[in-house]
């Protein structure tokens, strides 16, 4: 009987042997390469040092991963633009103007964002903020008399609901979300209108705020100069210490993890920003009364920005929204609930839309029908995509929103102190915007075909 054999003259392996290649020089040099490109790709996947981590930086620059380096060099080179233009542009009143302008902005881009890192668009977000302002307004103004924070729990509950019904229609019917939101858009314009003829205290389609409710203080008072001290000083330690915690329980498991100067430097950068604005905010703006103080708004703002960034990347949440906007089939495979995610992110998308309808109410003092929803989705897109989100799907960061909110908010207001027509600051607007998008396509075909 003739001894089984596996190729030409090689006796076979026993059955439940394992046999060990010795590894070939080209799955040496290509291993090797695929550890290049891990550490280019992110860099706190292999480096060990501040060093390392900045070269990879660099590296993954190069290769067209700029990330927010441009938003970041063209918001500098805008404020000395208008510096040099009107030397009252970096004065504390017209700063701490611009950071409350900014506000609204911000959290219309972060609602947005929601929407692009799962490769869609939400039309509707300026029509869910007009009900949104509506509500709360209602809810909180005679004959309703609600406390201000049911009011505004009531207001963000609508939006919420809203976002349910468009992300249902959306998921489970595969309604292209374009369509489904221009509907929402049209349709809730006429809730506005409805929601001011059915108030018998609305006045010409105006509802006024109370000047001493806490809904109108949110953007027209401020903290003391003590507590604002004291908010950055609480607010940078709970930075610190989820930074790095993060990072030292990534390493006990094994994880990647960005190293501990690195972490520091980040703590270092955020510190220093927040310093700058609290000293600006801390200066007397009043002409005729002292005026100091960090506005409300900025601590809303930034509570929202961090919950938002946590969200996104420590939660399991957070990971199925990127997964599914970067393959939607391969994250279906992978056991994720794609339907319920995408409805989840549009939900959050309108809660966040609620918010800058609250920001809105209260810098205004009231709400009127003439809300411009059609130009408020324009800032969402605009702010998200300035600041570095991909309109492509699955990259994008909460920071974004507030560096692409606080471009538009310098544009604006910069072009205000010029006497700039407000013809001349939408086409300003719009280049910007497209200058975005461009270099977005740039960098995307770049790291295509490097």
């Amino acid at each position: 009987m003739n001894e089984p054999t596996s190729g030409v003259g090689t006796p076979a392996e026993p059955e439940g042997s394992v046999t060990y290649d010795e590894p070939s020089e080209s799955s040496i040099e290509e291993e090797a390469a695929a550890q290049e490109e891990l550490a280019v790709t992110s860099p706190e996947v292999l480096a060990e040092s501040l060093g390392e981590y900045l070269r990879a930086w660099g590296k993954r620059i190069r290769s067209g991963e700029s990330g927010a380096v441009p938003v970041l060099v063209g918001l500098v080179l805008i404020i000395i633009f208008f510096q040099i233009e009107q030397s009252s542009f970096l004065t504390a009143g017209n700063l701490v103007n611009l950071f409350e302008q900014a506000a609204l902005y911000i959290l219309f881009g972060a609602a947005e964002i929601y929407a692009l890192l799962l490769s869609e668009i939400d039309l509707s977000i300026g029509a869910v903020a007009g009900v949104a302002g509506f509500v709360i307004a209602e809810l909180i103004a005679p004959p309703v008399n609600l406390v201000w924070w049911l009011g505004i729990g009531g207001g963000l509950v609508v939006c919420l609901f809203i976002g349910l019904v468009q992300g249902t229609l959306i998921t489970r019917l595969h309604l292209p979300s374009f369509v489904v939101t221009l509907g929402g858009l049209l349709g809730l314009t006429g809730v506005i209108i409805e929601l001011a003829q059915v108030d018998k205290t609305a006045v010409g389609g105006v509802i006024s705020i109370s000047t001493t409710s806490p809904v109108y203080n949110l953007v027209n008072a401020n903290m003391s100069t003590g507590l604002s001290w004291i908010v950055l000083v609480v607010i940078l330690a709970v930075y610190a210490f989820v930074s790095l915690s993060g990072a030292a329980r990534r390493r006990s498991r094994g994880l990647s993890a960005p190293p501990l100067a690195v972490v520091v430097l980040r703590v270092a950068l955020a510190a220093i920003a927040g310093i700058v604005v609290v000293f600006i905010c801390t200066r007397n703006r009043g002409a005729l009364v002292s005026l100091t103080g960090v506005p409300w708004v900025i601590l809303l703002v930034l509570l929202v920005i961090g919950a938002w960034s946590f969200l996104l990347a420590r939660t399991k949440l957070g990971r199925y929204i990127y997964a599914i906007g970067a393959n939607p089939e391969a994250a279906r495979r992978a056991g994720i609930n794609v339907p319920l995610v995408r409805t989840a992110a549009f939900m959050l998308c309108s809660f966040t839309g609620g918010l800058a309808g609250l920001v809105y109410a209260s810098r205004l003092g009231s709400i009127a029908t003439d809300i411009e929803v059609g130009n408020f989705v324009l800032y969402a897109v605009a702010a998200a995509v300035i600041g570095g989100t991909s309109l492509f799907g699955g990259r994008g960061k909460m920071l974004h929103a507030l560096l692409g909110g606080l471009v538009i908010a310098v544009v604006f207001n910069g072009l205000a102190l010029m006497g700039i027509s407000a013809a001349g600051v939408d086409i300003a607007t719009a280049v910007v915007l497209i200058l975005a998008v461009t270099v977005d396509s740039l960098v995307r075909r770049r790291g295509a075909t490097g």
